[in-house]
């Protein structure tokens, strides 16, 4: 799949007449400070790092500015950070607007009825899934007939809009099928989607495009994959590793494992953030490698789960350990370790003497790493 910054992906909706805020790309801080004092962005505004991953809100990320200096000084503050192993080379500076509502507005795949669905809430500006299911009217939507009057009025009765804002609902609900259709994309994603007086404005994009479609559309054959930073490293030195957006670390051995790892830590509350299989390596220098590249994403909390079976506890652990000595004091994060198996008492002593906590239940395991890492997700 190919994963558009939101600059791009707003620059597709600009394409098929999606109202958007006045902005622009700004890849230095005098350029947006220029960009202030130009009048091309409109003040107050709003800065936002231009990365693949969530929580940017929360994370520093954005940030809004009143005059030319607090723009130059937000930029400043944003441009060159790492978020989440991405390091933030570009921002999209935009107008902030007066908001009254936010809405959440979006097209992608069901991959059970084989259909695309037309998603639609009254609760936009946070993430969707936190929002109750009853809060979300879920809509198929047949490709060969597209987009019907009977279905928009659906959406629009859900939302609840009075008419200046449902004329324009209707509007843009049909551009963005269009741009799902005619752009083969996997998922396009307005949230929030903001009432501002009778008109609506995408203040945000997500747009991913179908990779198997990309002979129609060599436009974007220069956008990278759908990697993060850390994922593009971890690509080149061979390391199954992916990015997620909670806050907890896993590392196992063999997709089962660490599938099922994520699975119940989720069952306990726990946000998985980033997971790394080890496959059946034996080589303590990789195993401390690979470590060190997940303590560059910042997760809260790691829980190592290994089944010692090609792979040798001893091994793991001693990697392990020699990874944690290398993470500097101020970034060191709770490890809890669950090792069985092959070498498994030896692997125990190794991470007991280095002050690791090691567990050998797998829920007592889960548990403990969910309560390091802040407790059950609310």
């Amino acid at each position: 799949m190919v994963k558009l910054a939101e600059w791009r992906g707003k620059e597709v909706f600009r394409r098929y007449g999606i109202p958007l805020p006045r902005g622009r790309v700004v890849r230095s801080p005098e350029e947006a400070r220029a960009a202030s004092e130009s009048g091309d962005v409109p003040l107050p505004g709003v800065l936002k790092a231009q990365v693949l991953t969530g929580g940017r809100g929360k994370g520093g990320a954005v940030r809004f500015a009143a005059t030319p200096a607090e723009v130059e000084e937000a930029a400043r503050g944003i441009l060159g950070m790492e978020f989440k192993g991405e390091q933030v080379r570009e921002l999209l500076f935009e107008e902030k607007l007066a908001i009254g509502r936010e809405l959440y507005v979006a097209l992608t795949l069901d991959r059970s009825q084989r259909l695309p669905v037309l998603m639609v809430s009254p609760h936009g500006g946070m993430e969707i899934e936190s929002v109750d299911a009853s809060e979300i009217v879920r809509i198929p939507i047949h490709p060969f007939v597209g987009l019907s009057g009977y279905e928009r009025r659906r959406a629009l009765r859900f939302l609840g809009l009075p008419p200046g804002p449902a004329k324009s609902m209707e509007g843009i609900l049909d551009r963005l099928w269009r741009v799902f259709l005619h752009e083969d994309a996997e998922l396009v994603e307005i949230n929030p989607l903001a009432v501002v007086g009778d008109s609506l404005v995408a203040l945000d994009s997500k747009v991913i495009i179908e990779d198997d479609a990309s002979f129609r559309h060599p436009e974007y054959a220069e956008i990278p994959d759908d990697r993060t930073a850390l994922e593009e490293v971890a690509r080149e030195k061979g390391i199954a590793f992916v990015q997620l957006e909670g806050n907890i670390g896993v590392i196992a051995n063999g997709a089962g494992l660490t599938m099922a790892t994520l699975d119940v830590l989720q069952q306990f509350g726990g946000r998985p953030g980033i997971f790394l299989d080890l496959g059946g390596t034996d080589n303590p220098a990789q195993v401390t490698e690979a470590f060190l590249l997940m303590a560059r994403a910042h997760p809260t909390a790691v829980f190592l789960n290994v089944f010692g079976g090609v792979t040798r506890c001893d091994t793991v652990a001693t990697g392990l350990v020699e990874a944690m000595r290398r993470v500097p004091a101020a970034e060191r994060f709770p490890l809890v370790a669950r090792i069985r198996g092959n070498n498994e008492a030896e692997g125990i002593r190794i991470l007991q003497e280095a002050g690791i906590t090691s567990l050998r239940q797998l829920e007592e395991s889960a548990r403990a790493v969910v309560a390091a890492a802040g407790g059950p997700a609310a």
